[in-house]
């Protein structure tokens, strides 16, 4: 074959190759900018359908003439697709995450504390009377803690859509106090619902709550008939100690400056996470469990924090929630001390390492 006509189909091949990266560029980053309208914009209105016809019509134009023209012409389409996918981006991202937004009740407050030496004052610690899922009983509470009563630390997953995903909660068991559970959750709006495909597009900020079990944990077990687990973790003392405080700094981070939730990178097991890596003696290794959230049992499993006198499936049997408390929606208002100690049955305690 002589050497210009196989330059000639190197040149046809490698030309190819990039109208093909160039659409599918162009139709995945369109989809992209259709989702992020459509879900910063409330649902389904005139003007966010408008806009996405607009760059529906904008982008199919580009890739029309792109395919049809010589390269002179198709290098400025793409130059001004990317301009404008650019001005996109730069748009979303500086959408700005706001704590004055008229929120459902059940986030409507951040919790703050006061600190003197190792007594923290909380207040806004939510204890709700859930009567069903959209009807409950609203109650703040300011509670008292004395860091150095700290006797174990758990991790409770609850699955609402299969094992792969659970939202993940952490509760702290006091020695002359009720526990305190923390979940890191979307701070909904009154008109808005939960999306995990919206929670990709900066349609959420982050909440930090402060609960009672029998207010964040009953409601997934018994009320909206969540699958729970509660599993206490083993860990330093002085590494409980410092994954409270680290609460007390995300709270004060938040206030300072809202942020996003992001289902993938920002979420409740992401931030955890990154919580109890920032006060680790050990460096703990990254995992697809972080990520398919409804592992992360077995990812503690495998590193110790979980105590070896079981296998992780009976783990799991045992630290199965909803058979203990299904007894529970039998009575009208049990009581926050019965939960805490019905969902512990049966369970070994955290196992204070290093003391």
């Amino acid at each position: 074959m002589p050497q210009l006509e196989k330059k000639k189909i190197i040149h046809t091949l490698g030309m190819g190759l990039l109208h093909s990266i160039f659409s599918l560029f162009v139709i995945i980053s369109s989809i992209w900018l259709c989702c992020v309208i459509w879900f910063q914009e409330p649902l389904g209105t005139i003007f966010s359908r408008i806009l996405i016809g607009i760059w529906i019509i904008f982008s199919l134009s580009i890739l029309g003439i792109y395919i049809s023209q010589n390269l002179f012409s198709r290098n400025k389409d793409i130059a001004i697709y990317i301009v404008a996918f650019l001005l996109s981006l730069i748009g979303y991202f500086n959408i700005p995450a706001k704590q004055d937004r008229d929120w459902n009740p059940e986030v409507d407050r951040l919790f703050t504390y006061k600190k003197q030496g190792d007594i923290v004052t909380i207040q806004n610690v939510r204890n709700f009377n859930w009567i069903t899922e959209d009807q409950y009983e609203v109650h703040w509470d300011t509670r008292r803690y004395n860091l150095n009563h700290i006797t174990g630390v758990n991790i409770i997953t609850s699955y609402w859509m299969g094992p792969q995903i659970a939202h993940t909660l952490v509760s702290f068991d006091f020695a002359d106090q009720k526990p305190l559970v923390f979940s890191i959750e979307i701070r909904k709006e009154k008109t808005e619902s939960f999306s995990a495909i919206g929670g990709f597009f900066r349609k959420y900020e982050l909440s930090l709550i402060a609960s009672d079990e029998k207010d964040l944990i009953y409601t997934r077990s018994n009320i909206r008939n969540e699958q729970v687990y509660f599993f206490p973790i083993n860990m330093p003392k002085a590494e409980m100690r410092a994954l409270f405080e680290e609460y007390l700094s995300k709270t004060d981070e938040l206030a300072q400056q809202p942020k996003w939730y992001n289902t993938l990178t920002s979420n409740c097991t992401t931030l955890v996470f990154d919580m109890i890596q920032a006060i680790s003696s050990k460096e703990l290794p990254l995992d697809y469990r972080l990520l398919a959230s409804g592992y992360l049992p077995n990812y503690l499993y495998d590193l110790g924090a979980l105590n070896q006198q079981w296998n992780i499936k009976q783990w799991y049997q045992h630290a199965h929630v909803n058979p203990r408390t299904d007894l529970l929606k039998q009575v009208k208002n049990p009581s926050s001390e019965n939960y805490s100690k019905v969902i512990r049955e049966g369970l070994p305690k955290s196992v204070i390492n290093g003391s």
